[in-house]
């Protein structure tokens, strides 16, 4: 039955009072519950608000049953959410309540009349003078609520507590600032007020540190970002708490400040730390569309001979690759700023092209940077980007042989010959083998403005690689490396995330046309589960004559992601992927991009997301063999953990 406003009263008592019956003979189930005339909030907004919930589809899901109280206070939980989000006048219109024929269960369906919102007409900052002109200008732009948006409180007090944080974090901590809502030009618009009075300023004063038993007080000191005597930022008792956590030897870390009841112009900070388990197992497993079946144990010692240093052993099994590494980290070296790392490994990676034996090591020096008090943070709660240089020495005895069908490719034959992989067996070993040692030194740059990398929503990361191999440090490999590599992510209506990344690289030999060539290995390939997902693994590059990928010396590749959640930790993806190997160095051709599309589905876990992803190639690659077989496929299923980046 359909219910008009004036008469739903007296309908929903009679409906209640049918299923009233119902219940006291042993409940009436809740099949479905939807929604039409939304437009302002979604149906899984309400749903969360509702005391009134659907019951599982599932055979061994839970049952939700009717209330009458619950629903009938659900309808004023309706308004009450409409007119925090400004919409004052939304009602709820119309009901349509459908019993099954058993009368064992119900369908609600609830029409709502969401009526014109109140908006804002323009936001005013009063009393804060005190700041920088260009820290006042960035804290206009990074308030929640908008100027022309509905007058959202939840967006309004997020405003209140974002300037808040921003006066404290110039040095105010006894700063308040209050929300006054004024009318604006007409009944439908307000004005929003923020006035603050800032308090004295005020500097870190004493710093005491409890709950640490075997950790030292100096290694807990060197991990803060505050001294006595600096200005006082509550952003910088966040970040410190991050470093202690990053650290990996406490269950518990708190960082706050004491005494502010006192109004000192220094305030004093208490650290308060629970030690965990300083030696550490992990042991997962696996199975991904690419790498099959995967195996993985981490053994680690987190406070090593004391200092926080890090020692373990991490070994790892999979179909395309395997091996075992031994990894140590200082974190505290020369200075705060600085760790040291080194790692040594026997490691073996078996691609379609080539497989590889990999046995050696690397020493990294990282310089970690991190913005004084002027420095802009990112306008997800107070959170700074971090900024890292590191450069690293690599020295490794490198075995590789190239796979079977590129030997017996006639085309290919000069290539090898030039590589110095002979195509026939010899003396020095199997056919189409290569070694050698390669001594190389690498710098990389990072910064990183998202909160969480595995699955970020806001922000953007950059980096970039240079790697020289060879010359002045010896060995047999002589070659240079440069790649970059951006990515950009933006929550759309608080819901969706836009993720872009791109990438680019290049790599070339030193010297003349006589010097050794780059070994095959370094050679660039694309397609697979986090770049061209229309294409198997390594099935964009440039092809032998008999339609081989046979690698190249230039990459380029980009990829676009509409992440949409669903219901639950369900969500949905929508991609374009496109990029290119081109055979040459410094080759870029953007006349000359593969490109695929697809939908994926996403199922959040606390390690990150569990994704499928289906990508349709939208123009196929003339010639490529795939198994030595002309492809015939033009789609690829891929199966992983984590986003494609």
């Amino acid at each position: 039955m359909r219910l008009t406003r004036r008469s739903w009263l007296l309908l929903v008592i009679a409906c209640l009072a049918m299923v009233g019956c119902r219940e006291e003979q042993g409940g009436v189930s809740v099949d479905d519950l939807s929604f039409t005339g939304l437009d302002a909030v979604s149906e899984s907004q309400l749903k969360s608000i509702l005391a009134t919930a659907e019951s599982s589809n599932l055979p061994w899901g839970t049952k939700q049953y009717f209330s009458r109280e619950q629903f009938e206070a659900d309808l004023k939980r309706i308004e009450a959410f409409y007119a925090d989000r400004g919409y004052p006048d939304a009602r709820v219109k119309a009901f349509d309540v459908k019993l099954s024929e058993n009368q064992s269960s119900v369908s609600v369906a609830l029409t709502i009349a969401e009526g014109e919102p109140v908006r804002v007409e323009r936001i005013v900052l009063d009393g804060f003078d005190p700041l920088p002109d260009e820290r006042e200008g960035l804290l206009e732009g990074r308030l929640p609520l908008k100027q022309g948006q509905p007058l959202d409180r939840a967006l309004m007090q997020a405003s209140r507590e974002a300037a808040l944080d921003e006066l404290r974090d110039n040095g105010y901590p006894y700063a308040s600032v209050r929300v006054a809502e004024t009318p604006g030009s007409s009944e439908r618009l307000a004005v929003i007020t923020l006035h603050a009075e800032p308090g004295p300023v005020a500097t870190f004063g004493p710093i005491d540190i409890v709950g640490n038993t075997s950790v030292t007080d100096s290694i807990v000191r060197r991990q803060l970002w505050f001294r006595p005597g600096q200005r006082f930022e509550q952003s910088r008792l966040r970040d410190s708490q991050r470093r202690l956590y990053a650290l990996e030897l406490f269950q518990f870390v708190n960082v706050e400040p004491i005494g502010l009841e006192n109004k000192s112009s220094e305030i004093g900070t208490r650290v308060t730390l629970t030690e965990g388990k300083h030696r550490r197992v992990n042991f997962s497993l696996g199975y991904g569309s690419e790498e099959k079946a995967r195996g993985e144990l981490d053994w680690r010692h987190v406070n090593w001979f004391g200092g926080a240093r890090t020692a373990g052993v991490f070994g790892r099994y999979s179909s395309l690759d395997r091996g075992v590494r031994l990894n140590f980290n200082q974190p505290y070296f020369i200075s705060r700023f600085y760790s040291i790392a080194a790692s040594g490994q026997a490691w073996y990676s078996d691609e379609v092209p080539y497989d590889l034996t990999t046995r050696g090591g690397r020493l990294t020096l990282t310089r970690h940077f991190r913005r004084g008090s002027g420095g802009r943070r990112s306008a997800l709660g107070g959170f700074r980007p971090t900024t890292t240089l590191a450069m690293t020495y690599v020295n490794e005895w490198e075995d590789y042989t190239i796979s079977d069908a590129a030997l017996n490719d006639l085309t290919f034959r000069d290539e090898l010959i030039a590589l110095g992989l002979n195509p026939t067996a010899s003396g020095d070993g199997d056919p189409g083998q290569g070694r050698g040692q390669l001594s190389s030194l690498m710098i990389d740059f990072g910064r990183n403005t998202t909160q969480n990398l595995l699955d970020a929503r806001q922000g953007y990361m950059a980096s970039a690689h240079l790697e020289q191999a060879g010359r002045w440090l010896g060995a047999d490999f002589d070659f240079y490396e440069i790649t970059a590599e951006g990515r950009y992510y933006l929550t759309v209506g608080n819901r969706a995330v836009v993720a872009v990344r791109g990438r680019a690289g290049t790599i070339d030999a030193l010297g003349g046309p006589e010097d050794p060539l780059v070994p095959f290995f370094k050679r660039y390939f694309l397609g697979g589960s986090t770049n061209l997902r229309g294409w198997g693994r390594f099935d964009v590059a440039p092809l032998s004559g008999a339609g081989l990928t046979i690698g190249g010396h230039s990459f380029m590749n980009f990829s676009t992601e509409l992440r949409v959640p669903i219901a639950g930790n369900f969500g949905a993806v929508l991609f374009l992927d496109g990029g290119n190997v081109w055979y040459d160095p410094w080759d870029f051709n953007l006349d000359d991009l593969r490109y695929d599309v697809g939908p994926g589905l996403r199922y959040n876990t606390p390690i990150g997301p569990l994704r499928v992803d289906v990508g349709y190639q939208l123009n196929p690659i003339d010639g490529l063999l795939v198994n030595g077989e002309p492809e015939k496929r033009h789609f690829r299923v891929h199966f992983s953990i984590g986003h494609a980046f």
